[in-house]
């Protein structure tokens, strides 16, 4: 489904509302990867890419909703704690606001580049809120591709976010990209298996010395 013109779907950000209820239960199509300390994640192929797509469920402790979900959001501040982010900035293209992330692959790959909208609601869900952030690529000519990077041109995530009772957070994250090119399979499955659930604490580490920020 194409949103070129810079929104989601109620239904979308629903959908990753459930799937946080839901909370590890998946379908017999999607097999668990791995688990580790406190996190599951599952895969599935897609038939049409040959590639995974990948959902993650875990519990960061110590790290409220709210917080968590800001620092999602704020891309100045992600360039401080996210060691792999090579250029990151919002920019108006016609009338929508897009996202130009550029990610650091280890020599001698290149650099992956990624132009995405994205969209957060703080939903009410039977009395409990629910942080949904939604993103999805898209094509902005006034973000031309690079001759030394590659531009991944497919590209999915959702994320939504919930108390876990406690100090913590509940997280459900969907993601699926295509980042083209001859990449090794050691590093797909280290990404999948390591990437993620290492993004999610370094944003947990990140949440701390936000809070201690503001």
């Amino acid at each position: 489904m194409e949103h070129t013109s810079g929104g989601f779907s109620g239904e979308e950000f629903q959908n990753a509302c459930e799937e946080l209820q839901q909370f590890g239960r998946v379908g017999n199509d999607w097999q668990l990867l791995m688990e580790h300390e406190g996190f599951k994640i599952y895969r599935r192929l897609d038939e049409q890419t040959g590639l995974y797509e990948y959902k993650v469920f875990g519990v960061l402790d110590n790290c409220p909703p709210a917080v968590l979900a800001d620092v999602y959001m704020d891309l100045d501040y992600r360039k401080q704690w996210d060691q792999f982010v090579k250029e990151l900035y919002e920019k108006e293209c016609n009338g929508k606001t897009v996202v130009y992330w550029q990610v650091k692959y280890p020599f001698p790959m290149s650099n992956r580049d990624y132009v995405y909208i994205r969209q957060r609601r703080d939903l009410d869900m039977d009395g409990q809120k629910i942080h949904v952030v939604l993103a999805q690529s898209t094509s902005a000519p006034q973000i031309p591709e690079r001759s030394d990077v590659v531009r991944v041109n497919q590209y999915k995530q959702s994320l939504a976010i919930e108390s876990d009772g406690k100090k913590g957070s509940k997280v459900f994250m969907y993601y699926f990209d295509n980042p083209g090119g001859q990449i090794p399979s050691w590093l797909i499955n280290w990404v999948a298996k390591n990437g993620v659930p290492n993004f999610l604490k370094d944003m947990a580490k990140a949440c701390q010395n936000y809070l201690k920020k503001t």
